[in-house]
């Protein structure tokens, strides 16, 4: 288990690490750069840095842990990234199956390949399915999300680097979104940000503001016109 400072779950998983470029959201990617520094410090897993690497030991880890708990996937990788065969994806569903008691986050960008496998895997009602939708240029993800059997469905919009108006969220359960953090992040507009949420409160969708980011994202903080939205599914436990 790794605790994390993500603020919409409570820890992290990464049976997977390691990751390529896809789109423009991943032009300053933290799990590259963190991958980085754990190669630095020596740490095993990170011995290739951030190519796609394959833990096998790391597969029924969930099922070791009895407090219910909220469990991003591959937050260091991509779970539909092409490299990762899919005998191994149909491995982790399988884990995220039987550890029924847990909530895990699968989020990816790879939203083709994501559909493609979807007719192979379980989805019990414990694994809520996310795409990455930080621009315009993605939009496509979001209805290749909407061909998914999965109970809930969520959007990321992180790091947004457009304006998203009209976003379709018919079939969509809850909306992620915040600026991009770093010493190279891209600004986020406040208008941006309020045309998600009043789309997710027009659709009754569950709104959550991650934060502003920024070259100091704790001091930017996530207050969003002086109120915090933390709003999750209803089908969070």
């Amino acid at each position: 288990m790794n605790k994390t400072r993500i603020e919409w779950t409570d820890v992290t998983w990464n049976p997977i690490t390691g990751c390529t470029p896809i789109s423009a959201g991943c032009d300053n990617c933290y799990a590259a750069i963190m991958a980085k520094r754990l190669k630095a410090m020596g740490n095993k897993r990170y011995k290739d840095g951030f190519n796609v690497t394959i833990h096998s030991d790391l597969i029924a880890v969930p099922l070791k842990w009895k407090k219910p708990r909220m469990v991003f996937v591959c937050s260091m990788s991509d779970i539909f990234h092409p490299a990762v065969p899919a005998a191994f994806i149909q491995q982790l569903f399988d884990t995220m199956e039987q550890a029924e008691h847990h909530i895990f986050q699968v989020l990816t960008k790879r939203s083709s390949r994501m559909l493609e496998l979807s007719k192979h895997l379980p989805w019990p009602k414990n694994i809520w399915l996310g795409v990455t939708v930080e621009s315009e240029t993605y939009r496509n993800r979001v209805n290749d999300l909407k061909g998914v059997p999965a109970s809930t469905k969520f959007l990321s919009i992180e790091p947004m680097i457009t304006s998203l108006k009209a976003l379709d969220l018919n079939g969509i359960d809850w909306v992620i979104t915040g600026g991009e953090s770093g010493p190279r992040a891209r600004p986020v507009e406040e208008s941006w940000v309020l045309d998600i949420r009043d789309n997710c409160l027009t659709n009754d969708v569950p709104f959550f503001f991650k934060q502003w980011g920024g070259r100091n994202k704790k001091k930017a903080g996530r207050l969003l016109q002086g109120k915090t939205y933390s709003q999750y599914p209803v089908t969070r436990r």
